[in-house]
């Protein structure tokens, strides 16, 4: 734990090119078919292919990141998806690029990420004290709250100004930053001594029963499988939103993604400062109410009312914190730290897979239901999910000694 707060600092800069620029490309990307197409099945495909290898991998994955060296399954990981862009910036700068192509690349790309996000999250117990945790998954989250803020901007402005090709030679950049930092720091890997030698899906076994065993995290863990099932079509869907319910341009969607990151900036930097002395289950449930609120009103606004969904953008994103970084923070301090790569990937990939079959209910639905109704209709569910999670005794009982 010595040196710890540097050594988060020298993770932090490298992380927020690497992420800054991913950023960049995926706004990017989602914004070319938006205009290239202008379909929701199709975007909504895109999604998918950005998914589904880690949904699959990510059981598998966390058990190599447990045993692994941590720091260099990152720079693995950001190297694959390094390489994966440039592949990318090669058939554009070619003109030679197909929609089938980027499906096949995007979901290269999420191999890489399979074994970054896991390794990434089980690494700060080591690096951190306990007592810190919450405030760090609020840095994380201001992290990804300025990226979110710069990216959709940069990659609308790069799109429209250059060509795709720079927008991902410019990730490819990101991601040789993120790497050569990881090379400056030491991060301790766990004891070995509870790995098994048996084997991957008996190690994969193991994770799954040390999740089941508490059973209020299981159902916090279910929890936030089911509203990531109803958030992940909306967030696939929000630049169609913009072009068609409100009749916007490609700034406009770019702005309500920025205002999405001002939102969350604002959130995380409130979360990190108050580091509030309530306890997690309640943050997290009560902003699973709010974020529901706010997108169920999204549904019902008016085609002339963007400036309230922008508004209301802004609400959600101050909301988000407050909920996904105690979520971490309290999966961080319920499991050891040598089942923590295992328990995040397996996380991962469960919440994943309800989302991909979200993600292609709505992709059929939308253009015939209305985009504004799909906001409608998951808004209530994310409500009704707040209030029935609540009513588990076991869900109730969760930290009561953290105070």
């Amino acid at each position: 734990m010595t040196n710890w707060k540097k050594k988060l600092i020298i993770i932090w800069a490298g992380q927020l090119f690497s992420i800054l620029s991913s950023s960049i490309a995926q706004f990017a990307v989602v914004l070319w078919i938006s205009l290239e197409t202008g379909s929701a099945e199709v975007l909504s495909y895109a999604t998918i292919a950005a998914l589904l290898p880690q949904a699959l991998l990510g059981p598998f994955a966390g058990v190599f990141v447990d045993r692994w060296s941590r720091k260099w399954t990152m720079i693995g990981a950001d190297s694959f998806v390094a390489l994966c862009s440039g592949v990318i910036a090669l058939l554009f700068y070619l003109d030679v690029v197909e929609l089938w192509q980027i499906y096949i690349l995007l979901m290269l790309r999420s191999i890489g990420g399979a074994f970054h996000a896991p390794a990434m999250k089980s690494s700060i117990p080591l690096l951190a004290p306990e007592s810190e945790l919450m405030r760090i998954a609020a840095v994380n989250q201001a992290i990804q709250s300025i990226c979110s803020i710069g990216g959709p901007a940069l990659g609308a402005i790069l799109l429209l100004s250059f060509d795709m090709s720079m927008v991902m030679i410019l990730d490819v950049a990101g991601a040789f930053i993120a790497c050569t930092s990881l090379l400056f720091v030491f991060i301790p890997n766990p004891k070995k001594e509870l790995l098994s030698a048996k084997g991957v899906m008996n190690d994969m076994a193991e994770g799954f029963k040390v999740i089941l065993k508490n059973r209020g995290i299981s159902w916090v863990m279910a929890t936030e499988v089911l509203i990531t099932f109803f958030v992940l079509p909306i967030v696939a869907l929000m630049p169609l939103m913009t072009l068609q319910n409100f009749s916007g341009t490609a700034y406009q969607v770019s702005l309500i993604e920025v205002l999405f990151g001002i939102g969350m900036l604002i959130g995380g930097i409130l979360l990190g400062i108050w580091n509030p002395k309530i306890r997690k289950i309640y943050l997290i449930v009560s902003s699973y109410f709010f974020l529901g609120l706010t997108l169920a009103l999204c549904g019902l606004l008016p085609s002339n009312g963007y400036i309230l969904f922008a508004i209301l953008t802004v609400m959600q994103g101050i909301v988000i914190p407050f909920y996904s970084g105690p979520f971490t923070s309290l999966l961080q301090t319920q499991f050891k730290p040598n089942y923590l790569g295992r328990v995040f990937a397996l996380f991962d990939s469960v919440s994943l897979f309800p989302s991909i079959i979200g993600l292609l209910i709505t992709s059929f639905m939308a253009d015939s239901l209305g985009i504004a109704n799909i906001f409608l209709y998951c808004g209530i569910a994310i409500v009704l999910t707040a209030v029935l999670v609540m009513c588990i005794p076991s869900v109730r009982s969760l930290g009561k000694d953290e105070f």
